[in-house]
């Protein structure tokens, strides 16, 4: 034992006694005994973002203590570390249970080299109209040599403008992430990379105001309030380093400083919300920033200012589109859950729940049982899907937890309580709802008359529109937009007489400033009356009957100075087809009798409505009728027919008319509707009585006297 012990000894000590030259450098195995990195520089490193971060913040002290002994690399790597980590939390973003819809990996796999860098763009798509829903093809934006081209501009679309600007919110990043999240292909990471970089070289950030659609606008605060959703997906990615890291906060400052710069001038616009949120979300999610703090302020004081600004009193969108105001309020409650899960909520304004509560109920009270809505002013009702609406609804009751109502919405009636309300009125924004239920089966009632001083862009000139929906089917769906444009086809599907309104010589409105006079129930039956100064030389009051909670009765009476014109009582009737297939037709205009004109449908399922429209007055009595239009999104269009009810207006009378919506569920032969004024006698027609109005309705042998009194 002890010469082994010896031996030993004698080994060390003869090691001890060598020079190190004695020993070789190479690797031993896959290790690498020198440094990996030299303390200094780092290949790709933004060195500037170390300038706009505040290496104070709490988190940062590794970061800051690697940066001032100058080892870039390391404080890199501690950054992404760091941001990897870091207690900042975005509600919107789901990263512990992913998931992403057929659609959504779809526009992901599009998104890719290897899909030939097709984005997803609004609702352009190079498929056929036929295409099944999620499976479209997008247009693609390669270029040379595997490049990306985001100057393309497919044929046709050279001058549509949605497009144009659209393109540039780089709308498919979103469901790119989620299918990254879902999936954890890296392709996907690298893509979005690979995009995002080439899109900021291509589209670099200018140097103070701009009037450039990529850097104006919604373009990009879109592009900034979605990739606060991407990162946490991609945060932990391989191929997500700390060059990767570097670009993403350079380009994220450089976004938000843009936008506070190009800040759009009509400060109640949803264009202005937009940024306001952008800012005040990054100074929510990126607190790192030297300047966060001056976001989060600057957008806070913002965001209170338009709580009122964006909403009228009655907490109707001052825009007068559904969609609008449905993406608004979304907008708002995104702020304020960023806020609340961030320990933030005491810097927002106090009254920031009761405005959007108000906003909230707007949109219980206006969407159709069956969770749809129609398309007025340039609500694109395609878009409005129940997924969609209930999605908002859920929100809202989380938000509004005591509201039992909204909870039985958002909840399909599992919970809460059902609401009992049949008529319910917006007058100050002039949105007015009459219905007898709220379940799919149920019938209702949208009239439409908005007061808008200032001919809001995205509002119609229609007051006194009505949409109709019975049992599942809108009968008198709004035309839509069509297009956002200006000119040409926009002008058609805006102007008046496409609505189901009575015009002048069919001419468009001059004035939007409609009033409420009377909404009231009574024994068996609801009314509600308003009125227009449509015309300078002729006002048009519109009151509108729900009898028996079963059909409608609608009277128009226009007065004024205008005389021997024209006037004509437009309807606008339910679709069949698309615009480009043939099909069945399910419309039935009924020819002219006497002073009664009218149309009834004929759907297969027996869900069908009778209109028939009475004149008081018979100068010049004549029907015209044809196919138009109707628009569910921008740039789709279902043909439809319309009658129009003419009589001239003489000197000294007014113009009243009657017109009946029957739903009924037997044959057509079997209903029968007569009206008429019961106010005056012949000799005393087209004499318009201030205070009020009187009139008998007898449908199926069963008549009701209808009246109302003005105060």
């Amino acid at each position: 034992m002890k010469q082994y012990l010896t031996l030993f000894l004698s080994i060390v000590i003869v090691a001890a006694g060598c020079s190190k030259d004695n020993f070789s450098d190479k690797q031993i195995g896959n290790i690498d005994l020198r440094p990996s990195e030299e303390i200094g520089t780092v290949d790709g490193l933004d060195e500037s973002v170390f300038e706009i971060l505040n290496l104070d913040y709490p988190g940062l002290e590794k970061v800051k203590s690697y940066y001032e002994s100058e080892d870039l690399f390391n404080a890199a790597q501690s950054l992404l570390e760091y941001w990897r980590t870091r207690p900042v939390y975005n509600p919107d973003v789901d990263v512990l249970s992913p998931s992403a819809t057929d659609s959504e990996q779809n526009i992901a796999n599009q998104a890719t080299a290897e899909g030939g860098w097709r984005f997803k763009v609004a609702v352009y798509t190079e498929s056929a109209a036929d295409v099944p829903a999620g499976q479209e093809q997008y247009w693609s934006f390669a270029g040379e040599n595997g490049a990306i081209d985001w100057n393309m501009v497919p044929a046709g679309l050279e001058s549509e403008k949605e497009f144009l600007s659209q393109k540039h919110r780089l709308q498919w990043m979103l469901p790119q992430a989620k299918a990254y999240g879902f999936t954890k292909d890296e392709k996907y990471v690298l893509a979005w990379i690979e995009a995002w970089k080439s899109y900021n070289t291509a589209f670099p950030v200018p140097d103070g105001t701009t009037s450039a659609v990529e850097w104006s606008g919604l373009q990009p605060c879109c592009r900034m309030n979605d990739l606060q959703n991407v990162l946490p997906y991609y945060i932990h990615s391989e191929n997500f380093t700390p060059e990767v890291l570097f670009y993403v906060l350079r380009t994220s400052y450089d976004h938000i400083e843009s936008i506070r710069k190009n800040l759009t001038d009509d400060y109640t616009s949803n264009i202005r919300l937009s940024q306001e949120q952008a800012i005040v979300t990054a100074g929510l999610l990126m607190p790192e920033f030297k300047k966060s703090s001056e976001w989060f302020e600057e957008g806070a004081q913002a965001v209170s200012d338009q709580l009122t600004a964006q909403f009228n009193e009655d907490g109707v969108h001052n825009e007068f589109d559904i969609s609008y105001h449905l993406g608004v309020v979304s907008d708002f409650i995104s702020i304020y859950k960023i806020a609340q899960v961030n320990g933030r909520i005491s810097e927002l304004p106090s009254n920031y729940t009761e405005c959007l509560k108000k906003a909230a109920g707007f949109i219980k009270d206006v969407i159709y049982p069956d969770y749809s809505t129609d398309n007025f002013n340039d609500t694109r009702s395609a878009r409005m899907t129940k997924s969609v609406l209930l999605k908002n609804l859920r929100k809202y009751s989380e938000m509004f937890p005591d509201d039992e109502q909204m909870k039985w919405l958002a909840t399909e009636g599992l919970y809460g309580t059902k609401p009992t309300a049949t008529l319910v009125t917006y007058p100050v924004s002039g949105y007015y709802m009459m219905r007898n239920g709220w379940t799919s089966t149920s019938t209702m009632l949208v009239h439409k008359s908005n007061y808008d001083l200032d001919n809001k862009w995205h509002n119609q000139s229609d007051n006194g529109t009505v949409g109709l929906y019975v049992n599942g089917r809108r009968f008198l769906p709004d035309a839509g937009c069509y297009t956002y444009n200006d000119g040409g086809e926009r002008r058609t599907y805006a102007s008046t007489e496409m609505h189901n309104v009575l015009t002048k010589a069919r001419k468009s409105y001059e004035k939007r400033e409609g009033k409420m006079l009377l909404a009231e129930n009574t024994s068996g039956y609801e009314v509600l009356v308003t009125e227009n100064p449509s015309y300078s030389d002729l006002t048009i009051r519109r009151a509108i009957f729900f009898v028996d909670n079963t059909y409608y009765v609608i009277v128009d009476e226009a007065y004024g100075d205008c005389a021997d014109t024209q006037l004509n009582l437009n309807f606008k009737l339910w679709g069949g087809k698309t615009a480009e297939e043939s099909g069945k037709n399910y419309t039935v205009i009924d020819a002219l009798e006497g002073n009664c004109a009218g149309a009834h449908s004929t759907f297969d399922d027996k869900n069908n409505l009778l209109i028939k429209s009475f004149s008081e007055t018979s100068d010049n009595l004549s029907l015209e009728s044809g196919t138009g239009y109707f628009s569910n999104e921008i740039d789709k269009k279902v043909q439809r027919w319309w009658y129009r009810f003419n009589v001239d207006k003489k000197a000294g009378k007014a113009v009243r008319m009657i017109s009946v919506l029957l739903p009924y569920s037997g044959s057509f032969e079997s209903q029968s509707v007569q009206a008429e004024f019961t106010d005056n006698t012949a000799e005393t027609a087209g004499t318009f009585h201030p205070e009020g109005v009187s009139l008998k309705v007898t449908v199926n042998g069963v008549s009701q006297s209808l009246s109302y009194k003005l105060n």
